[in-house]
């Protein structure tokens, strides 16, 4: 099944338009991901299914559609040196200057819970048993509703634990049987996942000390990649930090400090 030119601009401008994600060079992509589920759902072009799925008045069919075109590769301890940041100089920073014992972090790209849970257990590992007198909770967020599905129930397959050491599989998971493990209830419990579009408006309680938004602006063109960046600036705390993926960047114009690879501060 081939999209049309037009059925193909009406994607990308929907999606580009509601969730800055640009697919202007992923058609391929998108008829890979549609073309089965379409055919299946009984329709016979793709213009008849966009029309039923960004009309539907319910929301179920857009968010389906979403989902299916939204890109969630992640793992384990993904970009590592940034694990090795929170652990030597963030942490330690955020345990002598936060006065009432309660860490503001945000992972904003959550995808199926991976990077979230490696943030969760690597600041167990720093605290030990001086966490309990820490709220450590992690806010996870993304766009596709299935992956916060998969990452809420924190079940992997071994081979995804792959990068894993093992004496974090002997901490802090749990065997189901011969092929699955599940993340033990002390750190699922640590992380908050809700579905949240980048586009909106970020709303807080308190700034944040940490905001990873790592691997997700490559989808989006500059302009919508910059206005992010100084939305993220505005809710991060003074001496906050902010990771990225080390295929991103920051403009030159943004009010962030950078300070090493994939990693920015809004200093005091």
């Amino acid at each position: 099944m081939k999209l049309t030119d037009d059925d193909f601009l009406r994607l990308v401008t929907y999606m580009k338009q509601n969730y800055g994600i640009n697919l202007a060079k992923k058609r391929v992509l998108i008829e890979g991901r549609l073309s089965n589920m379409v055919a299946e759902m009984g329709y016979s072009d793709f213009k008849s299914y966009i029309d039923f799925a960004l009309n539907d008045r319910t929301g179920a069919e857009t968010i389906k559609l979403v989902n299916k075109l939204t890109t969630n590769h992640t793992f384990f301890l993904r970009e590592p040196a940034h694990f090795d940041f929170l652990k030597e100089t963030v942490l330690p920073y955020l345990e002598s200057t936060v006065r009432d014992r309660d860490l503001r972090i945000w992972c904003a790209a959550s995808s199926t819970g991976q990077e979230p849970y490696t943030l969760a257990m690597t600041i167990d590992e720093y605290f030990g048993s001086r966490k309990a007198m820490w709220d450590c909770r992690i806010l996870a967020t993304d766009l596709d509703t299935d992956v916060l599905r998969t990452a809420k129930a924190g079940i992997y397959s071994s081979e995804q634990l792959s990068d894993v050491p093992d004496e974090w599989i002997r901490k802090y998971f749990r065997r189901i049987d011969n092929t699955r493990y599940q993340i033990c209830e002390s750190i699922r419990s640590q992380v908050i996942y809700k579905q949240f579009n980048l586009m909106n408006d970020i709303t807080y309680k308190k700034p944040y000390d940490l905001i990873s938004c790592r691997n997700v602006m490559i989808y989006f063109d500059q302009q919508t990649k910059d206005d992010l960046i100084e939305r993220f600036y505005d809710c991060t705390k003074n001496g906050g930090y902010l990771f990225i993926g080390h295929a991103e960047s920051v403009s030159k114009t943004s009010r962030y400090k950078h300070v090493k690879p994939a990693i920015y501060r809004k200093m005091e």
